[in-house]
């Protein structure tokens, strides 16, 4: 059984003549990032690895989020911009001993993606996550594996 973890990236600012790319995070992106790792901490949620997509906003999010788990990170263009099948090719280049993961990416692409294993409507706000339980022992056979909710939570909600 292996758990996969999906972030939407914190809340961001659009200062004048920034790129979309290094868009930063705004005061409260800031706080739900560090409340949300925090609560997922608390909640026993336990993960191995972090996967980010490289923009400033999304990569900022999965460094506080670090804070509190001080686990290895890992850049990924794929998730930048993201397709449905960007997430599965950063899916089967994981290892089979990484039993949780999370991945932190932007929307809409996030939200696709989540729909597509899941029978509930997503769409994901800033610093949401979702957790699934991918009923597998290896993550190449991800495409087929049965994929199950677990939970999904909302920085307003928690």
């Amino acid at each position: 059984m292996k758990t996969l973890i999906l972030v939407r990236h914190a809340k961001s600012d659009w200062p004048e003549n920034t790129e979309d790319f290094d868009r930063p995070l705004a005061e409260k992106g800031l706080d739900d990032a560090v409340k949300m790792s925090k609560f997922l901490k608390d909640s026993e949620i336990k993960i191995q690895k972090f996967i980010s997509s490289p923009a400033v906003r999304a990569l900022n999010t999965c460094k506080i989020f670090n804070q509190t788990y001080e686990i290895d990170i890992q850049e990924e263009q794929k998730l930048y911009n993201p397709t449905e099948s960007n997430f599965e090719k950063v899916i089967y280049g994981l290892e089979d001993n990484v039993e949780s993961v999370a991945m932190f990416s932007h929307n809409n692409g996030i939200s696709n993606f989540a729909n597509s294993m899941s029978d509930d409507i997503f769409m994901f706000p800033t610093c949401g996550v979702a957790g699934f339980q991918i009923d597998t022992d290896s993550w190449s056979d991800f495409e087929n594996a049965k994929k199950k909710l677990i939970f999904f939570y909302e920085p307003k909600k928690i």
